[in-house]
């Protein structure tokens, strides 16, 4: 059976400002590689899935720059418009209709754009063990990351470890919130916990008998569009149903009440690349734990961030900085406590405020 990548590309990476922007947002940007993120996506399964069976997801201002520098192999009929953010479960059930309008049935592997992968080959054999798990037993596969630390940040998976429905494959038992540290620290030591890659396995019918069945309402309504799809009527029928759609994530929607899901669990160096403290997970550092990207001059500069990959040439130089963050671009710098790089969204919604659209 065909396997194709879907690609979900609509988010704003606000955490990422100032070099992530809602007309470029990160997953469009060189950060962790020698591409754009979405390119180093796409080379991560190279191996596994044929470049132009990948189909990205995203919206109308973002699309325009995907088509500037997505690999050319990529049919640029495969870029999805959404015409609003709903979610992942909307995301999720455009491209498999489409999948289903094009192939009859496909495998497809639900994956975000904008996450480092440091083994590749090893992401790559847990990825094929996926898209044949899902294709022989007609189950919803998801990919569960084993915890290398405590986090609070992530949500988990709690599957049944003594177990197996086959080698490496294992019973979904249930999907847990983000965690306070204590707990996190217990699902550490229990080894019966995974963090939630959000990344997903299943035939295009499947997943569309889920939708049936747990989200009739989007089902019925996207169902109604069908016929259109992939023809010049599509555009029209997919703003005037879009907005009519529940906002809801597929994890809520569908994953958390599906029965008989499969997860397998893994490790192949995954980062999601969240915020810009993540980045000491992704590049070599220095020998006082500073991540240095551009050109830099330190002085008794320690676990710090400096990050530049303007086309201007300029020298960053600290002076007894700790846990701090420093990011140029061609057109603003950002000073931030390491601790504090999660308010970077503050800032972004205050520049909205105040009209400063030229930075967004």
């Amino acid at each position: 059976m065909l396997s194709c990548a879907v690609i979900m590309a609509g988010g704003g990476g606000t955490r990422f400002w100032p070099l992530s922007r809602m007309s470029a947002p990160k997953q469009l940007v060189r950060i962790t590689g020698d591409d754009v993120m979405i390119n180093e996506t796409i080379k991560h399964y190279d191996h596994v899935i044929d470049r132009k069976n990948t189909f990205i997801v995203t919206n109308a201002v973002q699309a325009k720059l995907t088509d500037k520098v997505l690999f050319e192999e990529v049919d640029r009929d495969n870029i999805l418009i959404e015409p609003m953010q709903r979610n992942t479960a909307p995301c999720i059930i455009y491209a498999a209709m489409t999948l289903k309008k094009l192939y009859g049935d496909a495998v497809m592997a639900v994956l975000a754009a904008d996450h480092h992968i440091s083994n590749v080959k090893e992401y790559e054999r847990v990825l094929k063990l996926a898209i044949d798990t899902a294709e022989k037993t007609d189950r919803l596969v998801t990919i569960g990351l084993r915890p290398t630390f405590p986090s609070t940040g992530y949500g988990y998976l709690k599957f049944e470890k003594d177990s197996p429905v086959s080698d490496e494959v294992y019973a979904l038992d249930q999907f847990v919130e983000k965690p306070c540290l204590e707990k996190a620290k217990e699902y550490m030591e229990s080894g019966k916990y995974l963090w939630n890659s959000g990344m997903f396995v299943w035939k295009a019918s499947v997943i569309l008998e889920y939708f049936k069945k747990l989200l009739p309402d989007m089902y019925e309504k996207m169902e109604s569009i069908y016929d259109k799809l992939r023809t010049s009527d599509e555009k029209a029928a997919v703003e005037a149903v879009y907005p009519t759609l529940e906002n809801v994530s597929v994890d809520y929607g569908i994953m958390e009440k599906a029965d008989g899901v499969y997860v397998i669990p893994a490790e192949f160096g995954w980062n999601d690349v969240g915020s810009w403290d993540t980045l000491e997970n992704v590049f070599d550092l220095d020998d006082k734990g500073n991540v240095r990207i551009g050109d830099t001059e330190l002085i008794d500069c320690e676990g710090s961030v400096f990050f530049d990959r303007s086309s201007k040439s300029r020298t960053a130089a600290g002076i007894g900085l700790k846990d701090i963050v420093v990011v140029q671009t061609d057109d603003a710098v950002l000073v931030c406590d390491k601790s504090k790089v999660q308010d970077i969204k503050k800032m972004v919604e205050k520049l909205k405020e105040e009209g400063r659209k030229e930075l967004l």
